[in-house]
């Protein structure tokens, strides 16, 4: 396969230079660099992600909210699960269930290259706001984070310190993307909750 690869890149190149002359070689020789670094940004490896050590006392599951957690009755989903793996895994009834929020920052494609952070960052938070208050009126006990642009990287990096013994993403009705992704390299549970469109926007769309 490799030299496939390097020949799909040095034949367009050398039939430039001969063809156009150094200015036609060197503007193919760029773009095959460009597409190069494309495909390396959007490669997916699929090995395993590592989990911190399992609290031995307590259930701890992480939330991925790639849609705010609005919905009293996602928030119930939310607690049951809780209570059911705490069941499972037998954890101290002195320690209730550990539950850790984590929005990441997600990002439109042109803001991201250009290193344009602050509107995703603030959209993150807005959203871990909105789902914390959500849990603390269903008396669920919960902490919060915001994780990296990419969703399966922010569960991965928040994964090595944070030893979740399940993990729930909240998302758009229909989006499961980086949930398949998460689940083939990943030993543990993984659940979907979908998340209600707004009300406003059920509106608009009807």
């Amino acid at each position: 396969m490799l030299p496939l690869i390097v020949l799909a890149i040095a034949v367009p190149i050398v039939a430039a230079f001969e063809l156009g002359g150094p200015p036609a070689g060197l503007a193919v020789g760029a773009l095959a660099v460009a597409v190069i670094l494309f495909l390396a940004a959007r490669a997916r490896f699929d090995e395993p992600i590592e989990v911190a050590s399992a609290p031995p006392d307590h259930f701890a599951m992480l939330v991925v909210l790639e849609a705010p957690l609005e919905d009293p009755n996602l928030a119930g989903a939310i607690e049951e699960i809780a209570r059911a793996g705490a069941q499972a895994t037998r954890a101290s009834a002195d320690h209730r269930p550990e539950v850790l929020l984590l929005a990441p920052a997600t990002n439109t494609a042109v803001r991201h290259w250009l290193s344009d952070l602050r509107r995703a960052r603030f959209d993150a938070q807005h959203r871990l706001t909105l789902s914390l208050a959500t849990l603390a009126a269903a008396d669920l006990d919960a902490r919060g984070a915001v994780g990296d642009s990419d969703p399966v990287q922010a569960v991965e990096d928040t994964l090595r310190t944070f030893g979740a013994q399940e993990v729930v993403f909240v998302t758009p009705p229909g989006d499961g993307r980086d949930v398949e992704q998460v689940r083939r390299r990943l030993d543990r549970p993984v659940r979907v909750l979908d998340s209600p469109l707004p009300t406003l926007h059920r509106q608009r769309s009807a």
